[in-house]
């Protein structure tokens, strides 16, 4: 079963900020992190080829972003991971809280709004 953690472990903050960073810049997008997927796995893969699996949003769009990660001398490199275009399970849905106020947001624009849940995608 996997493991969600709003926390980021100190060894892989690094590894985590440079990650978002890779993403912003990849999307043109400014993301927040929700959560890391399983972080143990990129601890123990640390200085070699790995997985990172990020729990990213950006106002009411959130996403799950499975990267590859490859260690350099300088840094990071980071490419999409295999899977990473596989439908994600419905475990990594945004952690509670990540969108306190939005609909409120919404409907406060709008007349109504038609909510539509699918699969547990969001």
């Amino acid at each position: 079963m996997m493991r969600i953690v709003e926390e980021i472990p100190e060894e892989l903050r690094s590894e985590v900020d440079a990650a978002l960073a890779w993403l912003a810049a990849e999307q043109g997008r400014r993301f927040e992190l929700t959560g890391v997927v399983d972080p143990e796995l990129a601890e123990r893969a640390a200085g070699s080829v790995h997985d990172l699996t990020l729990i990213v949003c950006d106002g009411d769009l959130c996403l799950r972003e499975q990267l590859r990660v490859r260690p350099d001398g300088a840094g990071f490199q980071f490419s999409r991971a295999d899977a990473a275009r596989e439908d994600p399970p419905a475990t990594l849905d945004p952690l509670p809280g990540v969108r306190t106020g939005w609909l409120d947001g919404v409907l406060a624009r709008h007349a109504f709004v038609v909510l539509v849940f699918y699969r547990g995608f969001w």
